[in-house]
């Protein structure tokens, strides 16, 4: 989460985070010598004091860290409880404008995710994206998993959207003679989002994308919205996670 964000949703993310860390240690079992990893595609990015200094500009520095020193601090030993458990707390960059179902993308169904709107959320440059894909990439990319793929541009229909999630995105999609969910779609084809639509140009497929992240959970920009129209991080925190407890 950038640290220019409201405080008042860094301090969410922190507790998020933390109950994320803490929900792997119960419940963990991806590594054999470790608890949680620092891969984003895995469990939680991770960065250093100094490569997060690097990023940022001079004279920012010593004001962004405070922040999130004060985000950390200012909720030391907070966590997320859902019936006395750590929750299993995702979250995500922006949801393009509603949250989505943990069972529309890898098929667990807790009962603390829920789908919400998240107002404010097209003023983010994560809010959109352009992905321009090849025909011809598009095809190895197919024939890379679906050795039996075939398709023909002739046909309008070559590609189409079968099915939406309630949030908007897609949760299958016809490519050729092979159905796809909207998930890996997103993964095959480099999409932010599984929310997405597209257009069969000469030479390519081009993706209009709307969001930034699986949609599951808190998210980022819609906290500091809320932060911003006045919510603490206890408000955020139970407007993304149904029927929560926020404990020591």
């Amino acid at each position: 989460m950038p640290a220019s964000f409201d405080l008042e949703a860094l301090k969410a993310q922190a507790v998020v985070a933390r109950t994320y860390t803490i929900y792997q240690i119960k419940n963990g079992g991806k590594h054999e010598n470790a608890d949680v990893c620092d891969s984003s595609l895995c469990c939680q990015a991770w960065i250093s004091k100094e490569n997060r200094y690097l990023r940022w500009e001079e004279d920012l520095r010593e004001e962004y860290w405070s922040k999130i020193v004060k985000a950390v601090n200012e909720t030391k030993g907070k966590f997320v409880l859902y019936n006395g458990e750590p929750i299993n707390a995702l979250f995500h960059s922006n949801s393009g404008g509603s949250t989505e179902l943990s069972i529309n993308v890898w098929g667990g169904n807790f009962p603390y995710f829920k789908t919400v709107e998240s107002s404010g959320e097209e003023n983010y440059s994560s809010y959109s994206s352009e992905v321009q894909v090849s025909k011809d990439v598009l095809i190895q990319k197919m024939l890379e998993k679906y050795s039996g793929f075939e398709i023909n541009f002739e046909n309008s229909e070559c590609i189409k959207i079968l099915e939406h999630t309630d949030s908007g995105r897609v949760k299958k999609l016809l490519v050729g003679n092979t159905e796809l969910s909207g998930v890996e779609a997103r993964s095959m084809f480099g999409l932010k989002s599984a929310k997405f639509n597209f257009e069969i140009a000469d030479n390519s497929v081009n993706f209009s994308v709307i969001g930034y992240g699986h949609g599951v959970g808190l998210s980022q920009c819609g906290s500091d919205t809320l932060a911003k129209n006045g919510r603490n991080y206890e408000e955020i925190i139970k407007y993304y996670y149904k029927d929560v407890e926020i404990s020591e």
